[in-house]
């Protein structure tokens, strides 16, 4: 039995911790909730038990002998206070972009590169959303046949940016004006995610490159990418376009897609199943649909990739991490 703590625990991706960590039935000898100020004092339930929520702080911190501590705080929290846990002892799994490219900390989807765990040094990252999902058939798709170049374009919902950005489409819809987006999102398309670089990219688009480089160990891979947000309350959607290395049958792509842990095939367009945001929303797999050839391009290949973004893209990942850790004594 362990003592997890949950930082950030008042947030969507917070209180999904919660959620995944009782229907996981999770090892937990003591509980702890940590949040800013302004919500410290509240109260969460677990297990039909009610948990106060605590101010992040040192003090607060360093008797509790945490082993696990799961961010989902926000990347100024995470470079303060990781450190902090982990020189308490505890292993940190941290949600935030704050960690994801240092090259001491180790980038994970639990499906893909669960053996980067193994030499962590007390601070594990948790992918992007939008790259968790891409991870777990582009990964497949590279041992069996190599990967020479990925095109991704991405339909990213609102629960992605937050209540915030919850509250603007909901607001949208009566015609209230966006106050986390720069523009109303509902009924509308928003290539914009995050802020734009001196490139002509956004951090977001930044992320998906720099991410799947790191994690599929490829730093020459070439990638690029568009990310787009979407009127669409949860789950995000990807067109990934792909070229292999390799000749391919596009049945062995469906055998390999349905044999790959974390992957669902969903695709029959004889009967118009393909994965949708609403489908998908509160499964813990990534669905795949759309599967079939680019004849534009010598071993092409598209795909149509679905994930929840707040489930795998974000808690359930790291709470897998987590038992990865457990399972392989890597705590």
């Amino acid at each position: 039995m362990y003592n997890v703590a949950i930082v950030g625990s008042t947030g969507n991706v917070g209180r999904k911790f919660l959620e995944i960590l009782e229907e996981r039935n999770f090892p937990i000898k003591n509980l702890y909730l940590f949040a800013s100020q302004r919500s410290a004092g509240s109260y969460l339930e677990f297990k039909g038990q009610k948990y106060i929520v605590e101010n992040t702080c040192e003090e607060n911190i360093k008797n509790k002998k945490i082993d696990i501590a799961l961010f989902s705080a926000g990347g100024d929290t995470s470079l303060k206070f990781a450190p902090i846990f982990s020189s308490y002892g505890a292993v940190v799994i941290d949600n935030s972009s704050a960690w994801r490219m240092d090259k001491n900390v180790p980038l994970v989807v639990s499906e893909v590169n669960p053996e980067d765990l193994k030499n962590h040094n007390g601070i594990i990252a948790n992918p992007n959303c939008s790259t968790i999902q891409a991870m777990v058939p582009l990964k497949a798709l590279l041992d069996k046949y190599g990967i020479k170049r990925v095109v991704y374009s991405t339909y990213q919902a609102v629960s992605g940016a937050g209540m915030q950005g919850i509250a603007d489409l909901e607001d949208g819809l009566n015609g209230v004006a966006p106050k986390k987006f720069p523009y109303p999102i509902a009924g509308n398309c928003l290539p914009h995610i995050d802020v734009f670089l001196d490139n002509g990219y956004t951090k977001e688009e930044e992320k998906m490159i720099n991410e799947t480089r790191k994690i599929l160990h490829d730093e020459n891979l070439r990638i690029t990418a568009t990310t787009v947000r979407v009127p669409v309350l949860n789950s995000h959607s990807e067109s990934i376009n792909v070229e292999l290395n390799n000749p391919f049958e596009i049945e062995d792509i469906f055998t390999l897609f349905e044999n790959t842990p974390g992957l669902t095939v969903y695709d029959n367009v004889s009967e118009l199943k393909y994965p949708t945001p609403l489908e998908v929303s509160g499964k813990d797999d990534v669905y795949v649909g759309r599967i079939r050839r680019d004849f534009s391009i010598d071993n092409g290949l598209n795909l149509w990739v679905v994930a929840d973004n707040i489930r795998k893209g974000a808690a359930l990942n790291a709470v897998q991490i987590a038992e990865v850790l457990i399972n392989n004594n890597w705590l």
